[in-house]
């Protein structure tokens, strides 16, 4: 319902905005791009230039520089173990700590470092395919979409594959606490998650720290044990995070990319006949239906955002697939097109927090896509899918197909 042109309420878990959020979307780019969104009570900005550009402003960060906000009526207690894990978060952190948190581990995301692992991605894929059910119906998101990021990340990082399972529960219930209005329950899930999450790596690596093994997790902690670069609490934390983000985007854009390209009928194949019609079309899926849409950012000084001044501490919500659809930056916005001239998604985020994980996500996007089409090619959706009713992580419940 929209009160007046800046002020809007649209609550994220009404079941017809769950499933098309692109058509409130379409309707404050023609309203107005940067409006107030009541049930986060925050503004947030939905144009593509200038979501792009408040991106990669240095007056705007991701640290809470006023201590995390409390629950008026319980505080944060409970929340102490997710707390701890955020707080030493490269995510969370601007320079110079982000800075020297982020090029410990970027060496092992560069795209020249990621394209060593196209092979592997390959083989898993062809291997999961050859499990699939014959002649039945089976969810392509746990048989196919999950495994592939999920045992990858887990290779390149150092974490036992087997423990998958867990590393996906402790995942899931942490990830909860970005949904909006999230109960006692949820946030008592996320904490007890985040400390069976801490204390299985503190085991972990006081192991792996005798093995010589060859990963980016005996990297850091050899440098953890400099003791100059990296202290226990930011070396737990960073496994989190690339644990966490090394999946969980990537297995919704997986599912969400397939829904696309079934949805646009004929054969499959013909958006993958060459490595760069592959790269084309992931990077199309990526604009047209995002796997993340909204990332918020504090204002650091007075920011004005047109309509309104932002004071400092003020949240605002940048809009990143709100973005992706603006008509005033891309040729029919509501369109597939694989390969269009203007293709500038911000899916990935811009500036100093760009995705560090985004060679490897692309990579392994166009791997598992053009295996998939290529070895079912009769592929069909089963049941209409379904999103997930948690809006900050756009992605499917589940995605029958046959």
């Amino acid at each position: 319902m929209i009160r007046h042109q800046l002020s809007i309420s649209q609550d994220p878990r009404e079941p017809g905005f769950v499933q098309d959020p692109y058509s409130f979307y379409a309707d404050m780019h023609r309203i107005s791009p940067v409006f107030f969104w009541e049930d986060y009570g925050m503004w947030c900005v939905a144009g593509y230039d200038q979501v792009n550009a408040l991106l990669r402003d240095r007056r705007l960060g991701r640290e809470n520089r006023w201590g995390a906000p409390l629950n008026p009526v319980e505080g944060r207690g409970h929340l102490a173990d997710f707390d701890r894990l955020e707080s030493g978060s490269l995510l969370e952190r601007e320079p110079p700590a982000h800075t020297r948190l982020r090029t410990l581990v970027n060496r092992a995301f560069v795209s020249r470092s990621v394209e060593r692992l196209r092979p592997r991605v390959s083989a898993l894929a062809n291997e999961l395919i050859d499990a699939l059910p014959a002649g039945e119906p089976f969810d392509l998101l746990p048989s196919f979409a999950t495994p592939i990021p999920l045992t990858v990340i887990c290779e390149l990082l150092g974490v036992p594959v087997h423990r998958a399972d867990d590393l996906l529960s402790w995942s899931h219930a942490m990830c909860e606490m970005y949904v909006p209005q999230r109960s006692r329950e949820t946030e008592e899930r996320a904490n007890t998650a985040s400390a069976a999450f801490g204390a299985y790596l503190t085991a972990h690596i006081a192991e792996h720290r005798h093995t010589g093994a060859d990963d980016l997790l005996s990297a850091l902690i050899a440098v953890r044990d400099t003791g100059e670069k990296l202290d226990d609490d930011e070396l737990i934390s960073t496994c989190v995070l690339l644990l966490n983000a090394g999946h969980e985007a990537t297995v919704h854009q997986t599912g969400n990319a397939v829904k696309t390209i079934l949805d646009q009928g004929g054969d499959p194949g013909r958006f993958f006949v060459t490595p760069e019609a592959t790269a084309a079309t992931v990077e199309e899926t990526l604009r047209y239906d995002a796997p993340l849409h909204m990332f918020t950012r504090y204002a650091y000084e007075e920011i004005d955002l047109g309509p309104v001044r932002l004071k400092p501490s003020e949240q605002v919500a940048l809009l990143l697939g709100a973005a992706n659809r603006d008509p005033a930056a891309f040729e029919a916005p509501h369109d597939f097109r694989p390969g269009r001239a203007d293709q500038k998604n911000v899916s990935f985020g811009a500036g100093l927090h760009f995705c560090i994980g985004a060679p490897l996500a692309r990579l392994e996007l166009q791997e598992s896509l053009s295996v998939l089409f290529s070895r079912r090619p009769a592929l069909a959706t089963k049941a209409t899918p379904r999103y997930r009713n948690s809006y900050h992580f756009h992605g499917l419940e589940s995605l029958m197909v046959e």
